[in-house]
């Protein structure tokens, strides 16, 4: 089957004056139900919540699904990395050290396959910086990217690996962008969204309201309870996207907030005490 041309992303819509920055890739429609439904297999908490069900209610199955989240269960996270474009191993390493920067308070591994990995990478030079979020990932077909870095190699800057690998992780683990809370939704201009994304991924309004403009649930398992602007989730949102015209600058790389909701979600197996040779002697 022929590769999809990645859509048009805001990082190239605003090529040479910002950073090139992430747009999470969105499955087609014709598999938004049954991704929905696997995400809720593997982690019944991934439904949508009872509150936004009147919300939903007229909407047809596909945009119901949309409102699905897509972590994987408080078992933590263990997944298989193989790369599409046979990087040499310190290249590869890196990037994986860079993926598991993750686990430092959280049950999160990503370990390296020679096999199809269930993350798969590529570093398509021109396709942009992307992911695909959480469970989505195993929609994907085998031999197809699940995450694109483009162009890194081991020039690249350490402080690139550390705003673009990690953020792109995160999607994989489950996170969306930042700028769907809302505090931040509310400073993006509804009508130039609903045009950029429609001339940019075909999306028509409706689509164009759920996937940006509705925020996520404030104290559920999908948010903080604040929006976190400096959040390694938070990357750049465009000026020509805002009703202000500033841009919102996003973070560079993961901080405390980020580390402690991912332990909350996954949280990191506890290790058994180890007995004193006085406790021994009391159980035998």
């Amino acid at each position: 089957m022929a590769r999809k041309q990645p859509a048009r992303t805001l990082e190239h819509a605003n090529a040479g004056s910002e950073l090139a920055v992430c747009q999470p890739k969105f499955l087609p429609r014709n598999k938004l139900v049954g991704a929905a439904q696997r995400a809720a297999a593997i982690n019944p908490v991934n439904q949508p919540a009872p509150a936004m069900f009147g919300r939903a209610f007229s909407l047809k199955p596909e945009f119901i699904a949309v409102l699905a989240t897509k972590y994987w269960g408080a078992a933590g996270v263990n997944l298989t990395v193989s790369f599409l474009d046979s990087p040499p191993k310190a290249l590869r390493d890196r990037i994986l050290s860079h993926l598991n920067a993750w686990s430092k308070k959280a049950n999160v591994t990503f370990r390296h396959t020679a096999q199809q990995g269930q993350v798969r990478i590529t570093r398509l030079p021109g396709d942009g910086h992307w992911s695909y979020v959480g469970t989505d990932i195993l929609s994907i077909p085998l031999g197809e990217a699940t995450m694109n870095l483009d162009s890194f190699t081991m020039n690249t800057p350490e402080s690139e690996y550390k705003r673009v690998v990690r953020h792109e992780a995160g999607h994989t683990l489950g996170y969306p962008h930042e700028h769907m809370r809302k505090q931040l939704v509310a400073l993006i201009d509804r009508k130039k969204a609903i045009a950029h994304f429609g001339a940019t991924q075909g999306w028509d309004e409706q689509m164009v309201q759920l996937q940006v403009l509705t925020p996520l649930e404030d104290g559920s398992l999908i948010a903080t309870t604040h929006a976190d602007p400096k959040s390694i989730m938070c990357y750049h949102i465009p000026g020509f996207l805002t009703k202000s015209g500033a841009p919102i600058l996003g973070g560079s790389d993961i901080v405390r907030t980020d580390h402690d909701f991912t332990g909350k979600i996954y949280p990191a197996q506890k290790k058994p005490k180890k007995k004193t040779p006085a406790a021994r002697r009391k159980t035998r």
